[in-house]
C-alpha cells in the first residue's frame, strides 16, 4: 500500500527533476553514451548524522528501477569523515541527472537532522520533547520534518490542514482568548472532529482563562521564561499538553526541559541548520 508519504515523496522527486533537467541534460548528452554503465559512491565529509539515504535510493530508483543500491549506512547512523554512506551502480545518465538532487536533499537533511541531535541530546533525561514548526523552505517541508524525525525530534502539525492553532494573531483578530476558543471548539464539534485544539498564551492570566474554558488541547507559553512556565504548569496541573515557544536556544534548552513542559518547539532546528558537506564521486567500472 503507498502511504501519503511516499506518493507526497514521488511528487516532489518528480517535480525538482523536471525543475533541473528541463529539456535535456545536455552536458551528459553531448559526451556519453546513453547505454554507458557507472559506479558512484556517496562520501561523507564531515561528522554529523546522517539522513536521507532511503531518499536517494528512492530518487534513482525513480530514473532506472534496476539499479544496484548498496547502503553502508542508514539514517539516523552516526557519520564520520571518510565514511561511505551509499554505493550505486546505474546507467551513467541516471548516476549524472539524479546527483544534485540526492545531494541537495541529504545535505539539507543532515544538516537539520545533525543540529536537532544537539538539541535532543542537551535535554536527555528529561521528559520534554523537541518538536518543530512550520518555518520551513517552501516546497520541501516533507523532507525537512524528516530530517527531525531521524534527528530524534517530534514533528508539530504539518500544515494549516491538521491541526488548530490559535495564535496571536487570530486571537486579537476575534476578539480575546475566550471568543476565539468557543469558536474553534464549535468549528471543530461541527467540522472535523477529530481536530485537536491549541492556543497560544502570552501570560498567567491568559493560561487562566485557558484552563477555565476547557475548550483546548494543547497551551503553548509563548515567550514565557522557564521560571514563569513553572507558575504556569502549576495552574496548568496536567491538565492540558504544554508547549513551551520562544526565544529557545541550546545554551537554554535544558532550563526550559527541566520545567517538565511536554514539549519545546524550536524553528532553528531547520531554518538554522546548515547542510552537511557530502559528495556523489564517480567509480570507474
Amino acid at each position: 500500500m503507498i502511504t501519503t508519504y511516499e506518493q507526497a515523496l514521488h511528487k516532489l522527486i518528480k517535480n525538482a527533476l523536471e525543475e533541473d533537467i528541463g529539456d535535456g541534460d545536455h552536458s551528459t548528452l553531448s559526451c556519453i553514451s546513453p547505454d554507458t554503465k557507472g559506479k558512484a559512491v556517496l562520501k561523507i565529509k564531515e561528522d554529523g548524522i546522517l539522513a536521507g539515504v532511503e531518499v536517494a535510493e528512492k530518487i534513482f530508483r525513480f530514473m532506472e528501477p534496476e539499479v544496484t543500491f548498496t547502503a553502508y549506512k542508514k539514517d539516523g547512523d552516526t557519520m564520520k569523515f571518510g565514511e561511505i554512506a551509499f554505493e550505486v551502480e546505474a546507467k551513467v545518465y541516471t548516476i549524472l541527472q539524479c546527483e544534485r538532487l540526492v545531494l541537495n536533499c541529504m545535505q539539507r537533511m543532515s544538516g537539520i537532522a545533525s543540529l536537532t541531535r544537539k538539541y535532543v541530546d542537551k535535554i536527555k533525561g528529561c521528559r520534554t520533547r523537541v518538536l518543530d514548526t512550520r518555518k520551513t523552505t517552501p516546497n520541501f517541508r516533507l523532507l525537512e520534518k524528516e530530517a527531525v524525525r531521524i534527528g530524534g525530534g517530534l514533528n508539530h502539525r504539518m500544515g494549516l490542514y491538521d491541526m488548530i492553532m490559535l495564535k496571536d494573531n487570530h486571537i486579537d483578530y476575534s476578539g480575546g482568548i475566550e471568543k476565539a476558543l468557543d469558536k474553534a471548539y464549535n468549528y471543530v464539534q461541527q467540522k472535523k472532529p477529530e481536530l485537536k485544539i491549541e492556543v497560544e498564551t502570552r501570560t498567567l492570566e491568559d493560561v487562566k482563562k485557558v484552563v477555565a474554558s476547557g475548550k483546548a488541547d494543547r497551551i503553548m507559553l509563548d515567550n514565557f521564561k522557564p521560571e514563569q512556565i513553572t507558575e504556569a504548569l502549576k495552574i496548568i496541573d496536567g491538565k492540558f499538553e504544554t508547549e513551551a515557544s520562544g526565544g529557545i536556544n541550546l545554551d537554554n534548552v535544558k532550563a526550559y526541559a527541566e520545567t517538565g513542559v511536554d514539549y519545546v518547539s524550536i524553528g532553528a532546528v531547520i531554518h538554522h541548520a546548515v547542510s552537511a558537506d557530502l559528495s556523489l564521486k564517480a567509480m570507474i567500472v
